[in-house]
């Protein structure tokens, strides 16, 4: 009997070993118990393809009458009865509403933004009675055209946060950090030295993504090439921040794989790349709202699709600029506390000097 108890002994054991080392990684329980529970929140509330409100805006001398015969889809924002066509499609432009009823006479035209693919099939499905419909920015309503800007959004972002924080982990777990802790270097210069190469390599990543999309796809580039500069800039410096504040708080690689995914997972499924916004829950729609990916993909789509004006696109780039401060400005602070010197108790003073005796 003690012999075929001894191995059930060890088994037993070696369960409890597991189980006590496996509450000691907190992170990886968070990622097992935690993981889980956010993609069914995420997929219960947010993986919706139909979109159930329409923010529309009625034009046109006959605009009030039309609007009170409205389908419930249509969500009327906006009134104008001295507007016309013109103006509603500046709106659709600059992103102020998805769709436009011309009620100028009978019968009655329907603008819909087709860079917002899932509101244009939605508002394709029940189209107003006897309007005619036009798509515009998308008109073939094309998976890809839509798609190739969220998607630089995602490799930058990708190339950012997951590669520059097992690069910069890769070199704590093999010392070169505490090396560079006590050269002649200031916290800045090795902070920059380390984040300046993964910044260019996402920046050429960025430029070859979006020239492919151009050639490739035939995706239309309708707006300033200044504009699509200074968005990639700042959010490259986001998901910098991101890559090297997770590198700050792991201590493996591993664990920084971990909370990259924890920090992507999110973005993809909350920035309206894959499920639009609009049908989303109101209790997970306002966390899309703080995702830098939400606002770069808001501008790709505006800069690519619509060549929206500079008035219409500068709140979301404002947004991304307080994003980087932000963000940037924290991991440069943890970075910082990496790299500062430990204090110890034989340091922490000058010596008394020592009175030599003969």
């Amino acid at each position: 009997m003690m012999k075929s108890s001894e191995p059930e002994g060890r088994m037993h054991a070696m369960v409890l070993k597991e189980f006590r080392q496996m509450r000691r990684d907190r992170r990886t329980v968070a990622l097992m118990v935690g993981m889980p529970l956010m993609l069914l929140v995420i997929f219960g509330y947010a993986a919706r393809f139909d979109v159930t409100d329409i923010e529309t805006a009625v034009v046109g001398a006959d605009a009030a009458t039309v609007a009170d015969a409205l389908p419930p889809i249509y969500d009327v924002a906006d009134i104008d009865a001295g507007a016309d066509a013109a103006d509603g499609r500046r709106m659709l432009r600059d992103s102020e509403v998805e769709a436009v009823v011309v009620a100028d006479g009978a019968p009655p035209e329907l603008l819909v933004d087709g860079s917002q693919l899932f509101v244009a099939q939605s508002a394709l499905r029940r189209v107003p009675p006897g309007s005619t419909p036009e798509v515009l920015f998308n008109p073939e309503l094309d998976t890809a055209t839509v798609m190739v800007p969220s998607l630089i959004g995602f490799i930058m972002l990708f190339v950012g946060t997951v590669i520059t924080s097992l690069g910069v982990v890769r070199e704590r777990e093999q010392g070169t950090l505490e090396q560079l802790a006590v050269m002649p270097l200031r916290p800045l210069d090795v902070a920059v030295g380390k984040i300046a190469p993964y910044f260019l390599v996402a920046l050429f990543d960025m430029i070859i993504v979006t020239a492919a999309g151009l050639l490739i796809f035939d995706v239309p580039f309708e707006g300033s090439a200044l504009l699509l500069a200074a968005y990639g800039l700042l959010f490259l410096f986001v998901v910098l921040g991101f890559g090297v504040a997770i590198s700050t708080l792991s201590k493996s690689q591993g664990e920084a794989i971990q909370l990259a995914i924890m920090t992507l997972m999110p973005q993809i499924m909350l920035s309206g790349m894959i499920f639009p916004l609009d049908s989303m829950a109101a209790g997970v729609r306002w966390i899309g709202y703080l995702l830098p990916l939400t606002w770069f993909i808001v501008g790709m789509r505006g800069i690519f699709l619509k060549g929206s004006s500079f008035s219409a696109l500068l709140p979301p780039l404002a947004i991304l600029a307080l994003m980087a401060v932000v963000v940037f400005g924290f991991a440069l602070y943890r970075f910082r506390q990496d790299l500062a010197p430990k204090q110890t108790g034989d340091d922490a003073g000058p010596l008394d000097p020592v009175e030599v005796t003969a």
